[in-house]
């Protein structure tokens, strides 16, 4: 056989130790030879794979260089077809004892497939009409030491795939496809929130009170300072103070750490979108949700109609719009708006066989009853609004229903996407707010929040009515790239240590 047919090829069933062997036996040839690949430092592309592909007509027996990673080898003798991968896709090479000479062909028939490579040559179409680049000059720009996973069957376990996630790249393209999806949906969320007079801005992660939601902080300590600080669990409250301080629209894309569970929702760090908008209120934030994500849809998928799970959502409809109470009494029974007293409550969370802690008020009780009942039960996007004052501490009181507050959650295929309030600008009730955390906390509530003075002293100074928002954008990008857990649109999710 030849040097070409006994290359190493991974479609060959070989022992993986005897493959790593073999592989960095080669490596050592080449640096002996003063051929070491990773001394290349640089090789000038003139092209890509997908462009060379979109615009043959164009780039027909134009000379081209390209550069990326070998992923199929088919020997044919005296020539080689290679799928060279690039950022861009993948384009076929063809390769010719005649056009590169004997020495590197010879040269080229010790690489592997994983190798990256630099080639030039002229784009052509073969018999068969694949569009192909005719290699003149070649260049291995790196050695793979390590084989990738097999062609057939790919990296299809999904442990491996979050924790190598390079080589899910690599191997899966479904996998880049989602990360690109992922990229312009924050793109064009900047951009819907640009072209409304929106400032984006930059608040601190490292905060000395872990506040703006309920939510279990990761502490840290600050050596300097001698204090404890918390990674951020929102970013509500350093966005309203640019309110007080009079920037009307603001926004911010940012990641925040939560220090609870790991699902298929959930993941201890993510990527939050919070906006502020000053004199408006939960009706003009509403119908900016609504927008956002028909536009940002369109934009991205090219319709507002698409498909999570084999269910079929429309994006671009009204978006119903209903009250906790009623959706509670629609799917449950149990109207609360009859319900008084903690005690009542109780005794109907022990009817339906509904588990509530013993701090729980009738409106945490509410709530526990909308997960029970409701929340699985809405497919279509959906706006449930009026919800209780215990869980929403810092959205404004409805006027004369004054245990509700005017605040929304988008739910769409039984997740919630979006959370907004009419903010709430009275300093005496949110500091009476805050009182009330304190006192759940001192309960066993470890989600509660704490009193924030300097927050307290900014709103004294006046906030004006303001409407806020918060998206998760990992779960949105879920929803628009129907991928079943939050894993699959994070690069590099959070994972237990193997040791």
């Amino acid at each position: 056989m030849s040097d070409v047919q006994n290359r190493l090829s991974d479609e060959e069933p070989q022992d993986l130790s005897e493959l790593l062997k073999i592989r960095r036996e080669k490596l050592n040839d080449l640096k002996r030879r003063g051929k070491n690949p990773y001394e290349i430092t640089i090789f000038e592309r003139s092209a890509y794979a997908k462009q060379i592909v979109e615009h043959f007509d164009e780039m027909d027996g134009q000379e081209v260089s390209v550069a990326g990673r070998i992923m199929t080898w088919r020997n044919m003798g005296k020539a080689t077809f290679l799928d060279l991968m690039d950022a861009s896709g993948r384009i076929q090479l063809y390769i010719r004892i005649n056009n590169v000479g004997e020495e590197a062909y010879q040269e080229f028939g010790r690489w592997d497939i994983g190798d990256i490579i630099g080639v030039r040559g002229s784009v052509f179409k073969t018999h068969k009409g694949e569009i192909s680049v005719q290699v003149h000059e070649i260049a291995l720009l790196s050695k793979s030491l390590l084989p990738l996973p097999d062609k057939w069957h790919g990296l299809k376990d999904t442990e491996t795939r979050y924790r190598q996630r390079y080589v899910d790249l690599i191997v899966n393209p479904e996998t880049r496809e989602t990360f690109v999806k992922r990229s312009k949906i924050i793109r064009e969320i900047r951009t819907f929130l640009d072209n409304r007079g929106y400032l984006e801005v930059e608040t601190p992660v490292l905060h000395t009170i872990a506040g703006g939601a309920a939510a279990k902080p990761f502490i840290t300590h600050h050596n300097a300072l001698d204090i404890e600080m918390y990674l951020r669990i929102a970013l509500e409250l350093h966005l309203k103070r640019l309110i007080v301080g009079g920037f009307d629209k603001v926004y911010e894309i940012g990641r925040v750490f939560r220090n609870e569970g790991i699902d298929t929702r959930h993941n201890p760090e993510f990527t939050l979108l919070e906006l502020y908008e000053a004199y408006t209120n939960l009706g003009g934030i509403m119908d900016l949700v609504e927008d956002l994500f028909h536009t940002v849809s369109e934009k991205v998928l090219g319709t507002g109609k698409i498909s999570y799970g084999g269910v079929e959502l429309e994006l671009d409809k009204p978006f119903e719009r209903v009250t906790m109470t009623e959706i509670v009494k629609r799917y449950s029974g149990v109207d609360f708006k009859e319900i008084k007293t903690q005690e009542e409550a109780r005794r109907a969370a022990k009817e339906h066989h509904v588990e509530v802690e013993p701090h729980f008020g009738v409106g945490k009780i509410l709530e526990a009853f909308f997960d029970e009942f409701a929340e699985k039960n809405i497919i279509q996007p959906t706006f449930v609004t009026e919800y209780p004052v215990e869980i929403s501490p810092f959205a404004k009181r409805i006027p004369g229903n004054e245990e509700y507050t005017e605040r929304f959650e988008l739910f769409i295929i039984g997740r919630e996407y979006a959370n907004a309030f009419s903010e709430l600008n009275d300093p005496i009730d949110q500091r009476e707010r805050f009182e009330r955390q304190m006192e759940l906390k001192a309960k066993g509530d470890e989600e509660a929040g704490e009193i924030d003075e300097d927050f307290l002293c900014a709103m004294e100074y006046g906030m004006p009515p303001t409407g806020g928002l918060g998206i998760g954008v990992d779960r949105m990008v879920m929803l628009l790239t129907d991928s079943a857990s939050i894993r699959d649109v994070l690069l590099f999710p959070t994972m237990k240590p193997l040791d």
